[in-house]
């Protein structure tokens, strides 16, 4: 199915189909594409080796933690000069900086933000991911970027973890390990920005949704490094995941109809171009001259 349907496709068929015949299970939509999601990511780890991925994610620490708190800010500046709602504004920011529809999620009800603004934060995320995963290969190709160079770029660069994966598994093998494994470590960083945003907007609550998957993740790569018997399964297991992965796209795409895009809003979509546009020429930036 893979080899048939790439991960930029399903995600087009899924556009295609959803603004020519309506998705008949919407409200559905995004709860199966977060679960489908979070199993494909843990099927992946099945074909990753802790060694590998402790030092890809050590590589991109710097690059995860000065990307985020500089996105952070700049989301802030742009939400104030743009006279974007407060919480829309975070919204968007937080996505941009961690990862995506994922952030959003823990980070709205720390905010108390309202359906609308959750809405028009994830409405520009997933477009702008969309954009994503069929751009960023081809720079990646015409840059002549290594797989590890791509792999850290579509990790800090590319909001959601579903595109990431796409993107990366499109460009090469060591490109897809590198981006997942740093770019679940980003998704880490929920926690402490979720704390931050509760005493910024004085939620004494501080509800805060932790990304466990991440913890089976970790669990199925230590199985593959030093559990021999899982061998055995461990390519099959992947292959599945893949598959699930194309699957959450086409997932994706299908939830992209025209009442989502016109519901973002001008100034929103802006803010969150802009932002993309900064943290994906700037990482690009550090990573050639200064990895």
């Amino acid at each position: 199915m893979t080899s048939m349907v790439s991960p930029p496709i399903a995600l087009l068929l899924g556009l295609i189909i959803a603004n020519l015949s309506g998705h008949p299970y919407l409200p559905l939509n995004h709860k199966a594409t977060h679960i489908l999601l979070q199993v494909s990511v843990v099927g992946l780890g099945f074909g990753m080796n802790v060694n590998n991925a402790f030092s890809a994610g050590r590589e991109g620490f710097f690059f995860t933690v000065a990307s985020i708190f500089c996105t952070l800010i700049l989301g802030t500046l742009l939400g104030k000069w743009f006279n974007i709602d407060k919480k829309t504004s975070h919204l968007i920011s937080c996505g941009t900086a961690i990862c995506g529809g994922s952030a959003i999620a823990a980070i709205a009800p720390v905010i108390k933000s309202d359906e609308k603004q959750t809405s028009v934060a994830l409405g520009v995320i997933f477009i702008l991911n969309s954009v994503a995963l069929f751009l960023f290969p081809v720079v990646g190709h015409r840059l002549g970027l290594s797989q590890k160079e791509f792999g850290l770029w579509c990790a800090i660069a590319i909001h959601d973890t579903s595109s990431v994966v796409g993107a990366a598994n499109k460009y090469g093998f060591e490109a897809l390990q590198i981006a997942t494994t740093v770019k679940l470590a980003r998704a880490l960083w929920i926690i402490p920005i979720a704390l931050i945003t509760s005493v910024v907007f004085k939620n004494e609550s501080r509800k805060i949704k932790i990304p466990y998957f991440i913890g089976l993740f970790i669990m199925a790569m230590l199985m593959n490094t030093y559990v021999s018997s899982i061998e055995i399964v461990a390519p099959y297991l992947v292959s599945i995941a893949k598959i699930g992965l194309t699957l959450t796209l086409f997932l994706i795409g299908a939830g992209l109809n025209r009442n989502l895009l016109k519901s973002v809003g001008i100034k929103p979509l802006f803010q969150g171009v802009l932002l993309w546009m900064f943290i994906a020429i700037a990482s690009l930036l550090a990573i050639i001259y200064f990895n």
